[in-house]
């Protein structure tokens, strides 16, 4: 399974719920809720409806999809691949009953560095670029 896509009829049900944080210009920050959690499904589901992952190769996040080719935007573009040289995808929170004691188990991890570092870049181009 190298690479998953939403299928109308007869894929296995899976649901993602989302709600945009911020926009910059041709990039969103934005909130997902998982209700399943099938191979890929973030990924998938994001792409489906053009908004693929920073950074992620197999659904075409490491190359600009849209907006200019204008050198000034390509070299921003590259300068936020090398600050955060991977999928720009942050569990910051994560909860589940344990198999065990049926206890509900929940945990909560803060944005990495790399990633407030793209987030602060994106708030600067879009500022000075609007």
């Amino acid at each position: 399974r190298q690479r998953m896509a939403v299928l109308e009829e007869g894929g296995k049900e899976a649901s993602t719920g989302y709600r945009r944080l911020n926009h910059f210009l041709e990039f969103d920050y934005i909130r997902l809720a998982l209700k399943t959690g099938r191979t890929h499904q973030i990924r998938a589901h994001m792409k489906h409806i053009g908004h693929t992952l920073f950074g992620d190769p197999r659904y075409g996040g490491d190359r600009v999809l849209k907006g200019t080719t204008f050198s000034k935007y390509r070299q921003f573009i590259d300068n936020c691949f090398k600050t955060l040289p991977r999928q720009a995808l942050h569990a910051r929170t994560l909860g589940f009953t344990h198999p065990s004691t049926e206890k509900w188990m929940e945990f909560e991890a803060p944005l990495p560095e790399d990633m407030l570092a793209v987030l602060e870049k994106w708030r600067g181009y879009t500022k000075a670029n609007n």
